[in-house]
C-alpha cells in the first residue's frame, strides 16, 4: 500500500528546557518516548532505563565521564568518528550528529546515514531538499535517522519526505502537552472503516441540479473512492475516476461524487458537505477492503448537470439514498472492488456503502432524535 510507514520513535530533546527538565522527562516518559536527549550526563541519572538515555555533549570536548549514557551522539567534523570513539570505549554505543547548513555538511549527512547506527540531523533551512538527499543516499543502509524539529507542526512534513521520512523525530518542546502531541502524530494510524454490502431497491431520474466533483492532490488507486450519502447514517463507496471509458480520458485524481448537499467523511468520524469542501480541505479516502488515508482536497468542481437517485438498503433494513450524475462514468464499487456504472444499476445488485451509527450536527457524532428521509 502506498505510504505506508514503519513505527517512528520519538526523541526528546531536554539540552535547553532549563526549570522544565524534570516536567518535560516526566511526560515523555508517560507518552512512551524512544530516547531522552541531554547535554550534560547529569540530567540522564535520574532516568529510568526504559527509555534510552542519549547524551549529545556541546563544545569540543567530551566529558570524561559519560555516565548512564546509553547512547553519544558526536559532532564527527569535531570529536572523530563514532567508529573510532567506538574503539576507545567498547562498551558504549556511539552516533553522529550533523547539522546541515550547506553542500560540505551535507555531504557529511550522507556519508553518515550510510555508515553509522545512529544519525541525528538538523537542517537550517525552510526546504526538504537535503533531507530528501539524505534519506536517498540512505536507501540501502541499516542505521536510524533521527531529524530534529522545533515545532510539533512539522511532524507530518518530515514524515511524508519521499513518502516515508526518517526513522524517528527530535523535539525540543516549547511547552509542556508538545510532547503528547508528537507521540499522538507519530503513532497515529489510519482507521479501517467497516464496509457493509447494501442491495439496490432502485433508481430514479432526479431531474438537474448541481453535483461535485472533488479532486485531490493524489493518485487515487482503482479500488479507492470516496463515501457519499444523502443522510449521515448511510453513505456508498463512489469510485475514482481511474477506469478507462469512451470519449475522455480517466481522471485519477477525481471522485465524481454526488449532490452539493451530500455527506462525505473528512475524517473517520467527522462528516462535511460536498458544498462545504474546498481547495487545501481533507477528504477521507476509502478502499474496497475499508482502509483509509487522507487527501488533499485540490479543488471541487460544482456544475448543473441531470441527476440520478439510487436507492439501497442494508442486511439489517437501514435505507441509503446517494443522489449522483445521471451518467454511465459515475461509478459505485461493489464487493469484490466491482466497479458498476451507476446508470446500468438495476434492484438486486449489491454495492459497498458505511453505516455511520450516530447522528450528526455541524458534522461531529452526536446522540439526539434525528430523522433524515
Amino acid at each position: 500500500m502506498r505510504g505506508a510507514q514503519s513505527m517512528k520513535q520519538c526523541w526528546l530533546d531536554i539540552r535547553s528546557a532549563g526549570d522544565s527538565a524534570a516536567a518535560l522527562c516526566q511526560e515523555a516518559l508517560h507518552h512512551g518516548f524512544d530516547a531522552i536527549v541531554a547535554a550534560d550526563p547529569a540530567d540522564l541519572a535520574p532516568l529510568p532505563p526504559t527509555v534510552t538515555r542519549v547524551l549529545l555533549p556541546s563544545g569540543a570536548d567530551l566529558p570524561a565521564d559519560f555516565g548512564v549514557a546509553d547512547l553519544v551522539v558526536v559532532d564527527p567534523a569535531v570529536h572523530g568518528t563514532p567508529q573510532r570513539l567506538a574503539e576507545r570505549h567498547p562498551e558504549r554505543r556511539f552516533g553522529a550528529y550533523v547539522e546541515v547548513t550547506d553542500s560540505e555538511s551535507l555531504e557529511l549527512a550522507c556519508a553518515s546515514v550510510r555508515r553509522d547506527e545512529y544519525t541525528v540531523l538538523r537542517f537550517r533551512d525552510p526546504t526538504n531538499i537535503p533531507l530528501e538527499i539524505v534519506l536517498a543516499a540512505a536507501a540501502d543502509a541499516s542505521g536510524l535517522i533521527i531529524t530534529a524539529m522545533d515545532r510539533v507542526a512539522d511532524a507530518p512534513v518530515h514524515l511524508g519526505v519521499l513518502e516515508h521520512g526518517p526513522g524517528g523525530l527530535m523535539l525540543a518542546p516549547a511547552a509542556p502537552g508538545e510532547a503528547a502531541r508528537l507521540r499522538d502524530v507519530v503513532t497515529k494510524k489510519p482507521e479501517a472503516l467497516k464496509l457493509v454490502t447494501l442491495t439496490v431497491t432502485g433508481t430514479t431520474h432526479a431531474g438537474m441540479g448541481e453535483r461535485a466533483c472533488v479532486d485531490t492532490c493524489t493518485y487515487l488507486e482503482k479500488d479507492e473512492g470516496i463515501l457519499v450519502g444523502s443522510r449521515a447514517k448511510g453513505m456508498v463507496l463512489c469510485v475514482s475516476e481511474t477506469h478507462p471509458l469512451p470519449y475522455m480520458p480517466t481522471r485519477p485524481f477525481r471522485v465524481n461524487a454526488g449532490a452539493i448537499m451530500s455527506y462525505t467523511l473528512a475524517d473517520p468520524t467527522h462528516t462535511r458537505y460536498l458544498s462545504e469542501l474546498s481547495a487545501g480541505d481533507s477528504v477521507l479516502a476509502v478502499g474496497a477492503d475499508g482502509r483509509t488515508r487522507h487527501a488533499i482536497v485540490g479543488r471541487v468542481k460544482i456544475e448543473t448537470r441531470p441527476l440520478l437517485s439510487i436507492d439501497a438498503v442494508s442486511d439489517e433494513g437501514e435505507p441509503v439514498n446517494v443522489i449522483v450524475q445521471d451518467d454511465w462514468h459515475v461509478r459505485i464499487l461493489g464487493p469484490g472492488a466491482a466497479v458498476l456504472n451507476s446508470t446500468a444499476l438495476q434492484p438486486g445488485d449489491r454495492i459497498l456503502g458505511y453505516l455511520p451509527q450516530r447522528e450528526r450536527h455541524v458534522g461531529y457524532p452526536i446522540d439526539e432524535f434525528c430523522h433524515e428521509q
